[in-house]
């Protein structure tokens, strides 16, 4: 873990899916970002990141590298954790449409319903209010998910704003812990990005005092 609450060690869940990006646009807000495929990697950072891809691949991985249940007990624990499209299932509670045994990290009290908005051709891009952002979000949705439903300490953060899903949510906060069903490593707004390491700043600082 850092010592130094402004550069905060954060990994990326390198088992699959958008890792690269994740890591360009983390080191772009200042934060020392780094893979993590082990449970001694995962033992020396601050915060989080489980990119878009494939859940089931990334779950069975896990599991297969001895790494799914120290994520479980580090998100449990505390660690700020950000998921992105296939890293929004993976950190939800409850999942719909989904293989009977397909397993989740858990730590977000919502249930999420994966591919929601229908396959790779019904992939689309829109502008999003984002709670705590100054502007919209230009949001990229790929076979993406959406959030069906929250318990009661989850924070919605944005709903699609017309169109057949309008009013769908798909962007959630629950503590130290946050998820987007779109992918803001994808293009050149880094906000989101930007929001996790103030987080994970905010959380390492209150751990210092």
């Amino acid at each position: 873990m850092s010592s130094d609450p402004a550069r905060p060690v954060i990994g990326v869940l390198a088992l699959q899916g958008d890792v690269r990006e994740h890591l360009a646009a983390l080191r772009e807000q200042g934060a020392e970002a780094v893979t993590v495929r082990r449970p001694e990697e995962l033992a020396g950072v601050d915060g989080l990141v489980l990119p878009g891809g494939e859940s089931t691949t990334m779950v069975k991985l896990a599991a297969r590298f001895g790494l799914l249940e120290p994520l479980r007990a580090a998100v449990r624990g505390g660690l700020p954790a950000y998921g992105s499209c296939a890293g929004m299932i993976l950190l939800a509670d409850r999942i719909l449409d989904a293989p009977p045994d397909q397993e989740t990290v858990g730590g977000l009290d919502v249930t999420v319903r994966r591919n929601a908005f229908g396959r790779q051709v019904d992939s689309f891009e829109g502008d999003l209010d984002v709670a705590g952002l100054d502007r919209p979000v230009h949001a990229v949705f790929i076979r993406a998910p959406w959030v069906e439903e929250t318990g009661p300490g989850v924070e919605v953060l944005a709903t699609v704003p017309s169109g057949p899903a309008v009013g769908r949510i798909v962007a959630v906060r629950e503590g130290h812990v946050m998820a987007t069903s779109f992918h803001p490593e994808v293009g050149a707004d880094d906000r989101v990005h930007r929001s996790f390491v103030e987080l994970v700043r905010q959380s390492s600082t209150a751990e210092l005092r």
